[in-house]
């Protein structure tokens, strides 16, 4: 554990929040409150109300009445714009507290949630750009009589629910290019995580958001997530979270048959050939498992390597992993956090137990490390992995790293597309061909090549099979909260039908 002295104090009393239904901060129907603890110092950090539905029905009436009848949606992509990018700048200006809030809540180092925040700017800043690109086509090869056009609407009310592991950067990956379509929103943020979303709220609402645009509710997901997708009156729902929520999204979401986005879980492999720069691999596997305490539905999970590299890359590992920096996130020094809930904590240690008695190779870690305070957990790697066991199946979501060796490109490919998941994958060669072919072949919404976990909000992301529905960032996240509209323009003259 790194002792360092700490940049950040702990808070004296937690803060207290209010929901934000149509402008207006409120306690709504709440009846009682529900406190949040710091993971690393189980010290309590925010209270919020506990919603419930008729809060629910509340923002979606707010959320609606703002769609039809407010400029929001009708305006033009400037106005959104400039919206957009004043409150990028509020964002930069309030970083400190943003990234403050964020660690407390989640248990990540103050520097990821820094960066985290600032990276989260600059996608308000790209979506922004987007609100005024969005367009349609023109089709003027119909014949003389005849104009076609094809016209981007916004979808209506979307309700997005987002996750706790990152709170922040998952709602900038959405929210921006939701508002920058024109839809308005009822956004619900885990229970857990709730701080930086209603902060947002705040600066929208600074930087000239008009009242009803967005609206931010908290309370559990199987009360407030599942009113908002169950609503009539909602036209969209943007889900991001576990597959197993996601299917119940999906049902529920049957009703009016509303449009759905969803990112869930993914089970991704890094992919390591014989030519590979394997010191690049190495850290580049050590960051992509320990990234967020492995809390990461894009982390590098699976390790498939060329059976002639495998000790060599996993000596490399090791020696790295030795290195990590495990301790209070409120320490600048810090690169691994604490788990987020015990819930978790206990999850992965189960895996970590189960993987031992299915035969897999313990080679170092997974077990938690004693600490007066916080859920400290030492990253585990399992060597002599097989693609049937448990852990190469499950997404674990905690720093457990499996090793599974192939013997050529074929088997390599096989063993990485043999999961329900789609997510992300990573491909580590010096050869183009390889690459490519690798690119190509595997079953993601994204894929790496001699890196990982990089890029930014220009591409889309999403996931392929039991990964997800729809796409977020680029010019692909505007337009997945749009509708599309033909229209036939008739010029002169419609031939008659019904002759004199």
């Amino acid at each position: 554990m790194n002792n360092n002295a700490l940049i950040h104090s702990l808070p004296v009393q937690p803060r207290h929040f209010d929901m934000f239904i149509d402008g207006q901060w409120t306690q709504g129907s709440a009846t009682r409150s529900v406190t949040r603890r710091s993971p690393a110092h189980d010290v309590p950090v925010s209270v919020y109300p506990s919603g419930s539905g008729v809060d629910v029905d509340q923002a979606v009436v707010a959320a609606r009445q703002a769609f039809e009848q407010s400029t929001w949606a009708r305006g033009s992509g400037e106005a959104r714009s400039t919206v957009l990018l004043k409150t990028a700048e509020l964002i930069r200006q309030h970083c400190e507290e943003l990234a403050l809030c964020e660690t407390l809540e989640t248990g990540k180092p103050i520097a990821q949630s820094r960066g985290e925040v600032l990276a989260s700017a600059g996608i308000w800043e790209y979506a922004a750009g987007q609100a005024r690109a969005l367009h349609g086509d023109a089709f003027n090869n119909l014949g003389e009589d005849m104009l076609g056009l094809v016209t981007r609407e916004p979808v209506g009310v979307v309700g997005l629910i987002t996750p706790w592991n990152f709170p922040f950067f998952i709602l900038a990956e959405r929210l921006p290019f939701i508002l920058a379509s024109g839809c308005t929103v009822v956004v619900k943020p885990s229970e857990l995580t709730s701080g930086t979303t209603l902060i947002l709220a705040g600066l929208l609402q600074q930087a000239g958001l008009p009242d009803g645009v967005v609206n931010v509710l908290t309370g559990p997901g199987s009360v407030v997530g599942q009113a908002i997708s169950e609503h009539a009156d909602i036209d969209m729902v943007s889900f991001t979270g576990s597959t197993e929520v996601g299917r119940l999204t999906l049902a529920a979401a049957a009703g009016n048959m509303k449009k759905t986005g969803l990112e869930l879980g993914g089970k991704n492999p890094q992919v390591v050939f014989a030519d590979a720069d394997l010191d690049a691999a190495a850290d580049a596997i050590v960051f992509g498992i320990c990234f967020n305490a492995g809390q990461c539905c894009v982390s590098g999970s699976r390790l498939l390597v060329h059976r002639s590299v495998e000790q060599r890359l996993t000596a490399k590992i090791l020696e790295l992993l030795a290195r990590v920096r495990i301790g209070d996130p409120l320490d600048e020094a810090t690169q691994v956090g604490s788990i987020t809930e015990l819930r978790q904590m206990e999850r992965i240690l189960g895996y970590v137990s189960q993987g031992r008695s299915e035969g897999a190779q313990l080679m170092t870690g997974g077990y938690r490390i004693e600490s007066p305070q916080g859920m400290y957990l030492q990253p585990a790697v399992f060597s002599q992995v097989t693609p049937q066991m448990t852990l190469a199946r499950e997404e674990i979501f905690g720093p457990v790293l499996t090793i599974t060796a192939f013997d050529d490109f074929d088997q390599a490919m096989q063993i990485a597309n043999d999961t329900p998941f789609g997510l992300a994958a990573s491909v580590w060669s010096r050869d183009l061909n390889t690459s490519l072919r690798a690119m190509r072949q595997i079953k993601a919404g994204r894929v790496w090549v001699n890196t990982t976990i990089a890029g930014g909000p220009e591409l889309p992301s999403g996931g392929f099979k039991q990964s997800g529905i729809g796409r977020e960032t680029g010019r692909y996240g505007v337009e997945e909260y749009t509708e599309v509209k033909s229209v036939h323009l008739q010029l002169g003259e419609r031939a008659r039908w019904v002759q004199d």
